[in-house]
């Protein structure tokens, strides 16, 4: 008997990503799910395709009717709720179905970048100064210049540009006020360290395995920041 895959991925909605602009990261999930069926299908799997959406309610009875063996999971969270991506490993751990990718608790905690560094600060890793501010508490600010301004719980670069990097007050003001706004709650401030940018993946089960390490190398003007911008992930006509 053919070992039965699931495709399960988020059905692109749209959301406020598409008034900034930033659709193409929602929409690049059905690219991937394209090459993923092509290549499963290769092995002569079984393979069936699950796209969800809201409201989470509905997503969980899906998944816990979901007849197959493996799941290849391509959840991304539902557009602008990037706190949802966790909900698919969750549900399939309750089930006993395994899946791909990180478990639940890893991507919680990956999405929360406030929550990461507040963790890497307790094991006495060095990570950057950092606060969580809106316009509201602006006053509070603490940090010293330059700076970088993202969202708390976004991927993909959602929020990041060139503008993202801040050496005054007014640069500073201007970014929390369009980061809380657009994506809502508190922007999280860091002091910005420039350099070099490296890449390390883990795989683990009983033992943890690192892939060779790999650098991101920017070629750009020295007016603009070395940061992976969205522009870089996804603007293939951008100088990033």
């Amino acid at each position: 008997m053919r070992t039965r895959i699931a495709i399960v991925y988020n059905e692109p909605q749209r959301s406020h990503y598409d008034a900034a602009g930033e659709e193409k990261a929602v929409l690049g999930v059905l690219n991937a799910v394209e090459a993923v069926h092509r290549a499963l299908l290769e092995f002569a799997f079984d393979v069936t395709r699950l796209p969800l959406v809201p409201p989470l309610g509905q997503t969980g009875k899906k998944l816990r009717s979901l007849n197959t063996d493996v799941v290849f999971n391509l959840f991304e969270g539902f557009c602008g709720q990037p706190e949802t991506e966790a909900v698919l490993p969750e549900i399939l751990s309750e089930r006993g179905i395994p899946c791909t990718g990180c478990p639940a608790s890893a991507l919680r905690l990956g999405l929360d970048k406030a929550k990461m560094k507040v963790l890497l600060k307790a094991a006495g890793i060095k990570t950057p100064d950092f606060q969580l501010l809106n316009p509201e508490i602006l006053r509070m600010f603490r940090l010293g210049y330059p700076c970088i301004v993202k969202p708390r719980c976004e991927d993909a670069s959602h929020g990041l540009s060139a503008e993202s990097v801040v050496n005054d007050s007014a640069s500073l003001k201007r970014q929390i006020r369009l980061v809380s706004n657009r994506y809502g709650g508190s922007a999280l401030v860091e002091e910005f360290i420039d350099g070099r940018e490296f890449n390390a993946t883990i795989l683990s089960d009983s033992e943890c395995s690192v892939l060779p390490i790999s650098e991101i190398v920017y070629s750009l003007p020295s007016e603009m920041p070395r940061i992976l911008t969205f522009a870089a992930k996804w603007e293939t006509d951008s100088p990033y």
